[in-house]
């Protein structure tokens, strides 16, 4: 107040058009104990010099009156500016793992107790859908990809995690409760190179189909990801780190989204092999692997195989993946139908912020059945504002499919992680 009050006069003071003195007289009552402040003014050259007499004095008479609105203002205000003088600084290069914008400001620490750490956080991806098929009318619209909320606590030796992951994503294929709860499992590493998982998370099955939501190349999953895969199942499942080797061994419930009580049980195994593990990165990185998924579900057996190659080098990487399945219980639903299919993707980082994108994606959704196999060749562009955390994705996909009407797709999507 007293600042506001200081400049006040020095604009009325300013605006006089001759050299002067003045004495001014502020008696400060009512709210204020009486305090008589005398400021004297010169001028000279039209510059101002301020002699303050007892400024210090003035105190408010009600302590609880001391922070006024304006002050109030100026630090919520002084708040948002700071915040996004950070968020604009804020530097995250690596898009191989999920960034979050406000992980600092969003992560509280405790000095006492067992946890160490909470960490509350959200990702929100969408993204808008141009279909122009060769035949007929095409359509936009907007979708919601996803919208989680998660929670993560670790505890003080940084050896046991928490996870509790809801998603609001209003779905049109399955009951929201059924899929309102996405993770919800305890993690511990207190055996070196491992962790052992128990609760609901999402299975080793494949690699693109075990990889996260946060960190996927394109906006869509691959045909056999999406369809033989990208499911969550509770159980136990021991996941295994080493220089040359890392494997993801797990025991389910043939349930998927809680829709029943233990119909019956899978079996989950995945190994991958690094060759190039100790060069370094000289030769890049090498990576190779297979693994099988067994399971029953209500008299219904199926039994989904795969394997993963993959490489990178510099800014360039490559994935292929092919699987192969009799009967499945994956995001598709379960099914006795024979399956196949396989994909190959190509990138390069043209910088740290812009990366170009293709694949090849063939599936055949029964191998019973010919002429029925479905192609997609998609080209992408993603630019990578704040890494994962923030991020623009453009998608072109032509869909030829040999038993409908092929059609073209473009997909401009973002992804947003506070």
């Amino acid at each position: 107040m007293k600042k506001i009050l200081f400049i006040l006069i020095l604009i009325l003071l300013n605006t006089a058009n001759s050299v002067c003195a003045e004495e001014v007289e502020l008696t400060f009552d009512e709210n204020f104990q009486k305090q008589t402040l005398n400021i004297r003014t010169s001028f000279n050259d039209n510059k101002i010099a301020i002699n303050e007499t007892d400024i210090e004095n003035v105190t408010p008479a009600h302590p609880l009156e001391t922070s006024s609105p304006t002050s109030t203002h100026s630090k919520f205000f002084n708040g948002i500016s700071q915040s996004a003088h950070n968020l604009y600084n804020l530097k995250i290069d690596n898009t191989d793992a999920p960034s979050a914008l406000f992980k600092e400001q969003l992560t509280k620490h405790f000095d006492k107790g067992p946890i160490e750490s909470f960490h509350t956080w959200g990702v929100i991806q969408s993204n808008f859908d141009t279909t122009i098929p060769e035949s007929g009318d095409g359509n936009t619209r907007f979708n919601v990809g996803l919208i989680n909320v998660l929670f993560d606590a670790q505890t003080r030796e940084g050896k046991d995690n928490f996870r509790l992951m809801l998603d609001v994503t209003h779905q049109h294929n399955r009951p929201f409760m059924q899929q309102f709860v996405q993770d919800a499992y305890y993690e511990t590493k207190r055996i070196p190179h491992h962790s052992i998982l128990f609760g609901n998370s999402r299975p080793g099955v494949g690699y693109e189909g075990a990889q996260s939501p946060y960190t996927l190349p394109f906006v869509n999953r691959s045909q056999i990801s999406r369809n033989l895969a990208n499911v969550r199942k509770v159980g136990l499942r021991v996941r295994g780190d080493y220089s040359f080797i890392d494997y993801d061994f797990g025991g389910y419930s043939s349930d998927t989204f809680f829709s029943e009580f233990m119909p019956g049980v899978e079996f989950d195994g995945w190994v991958n092999l690094k060759p190039l593990a100790k060069t370094n990165s000289k030769y890049g990185k090498l990576t190779t692997g297979g693994g099988i998924v067994a399971g029953n579900r209500n008299s219904t057996d199926y039994f989904v195989g795969g394997a993963y190659v993959g490489y990178t080098y510099k800014k360039f990487w490559t994935r292929m993946e092919y699987a192969i399945s009799d009967g499945s219980n994956g995001g598709s639903g379960l099914t006795n139908k024979k399956r196949q299919g396989w994909y190959v993707t190509l990138g390069y980082h043209i910088t740290k912020k812009l990366e170009i994108l293709a694949r090849y994606d063939e599936f055949d959704p029964d191998r019973t059945i010919s002429g029925n196999n479905q192609r997609e060749y998609t080209a992408g562009i993603n630019y990578y504002i704040k890494g994962q955390a923030l991020k623009l994705i453009l998608n072109y996909i032509y869909c030829q499919n040999e038993a409908r009407p092929d059609s073209h797709r473009i997909l401009v999507g973002t992804q947003i992680a506070l």
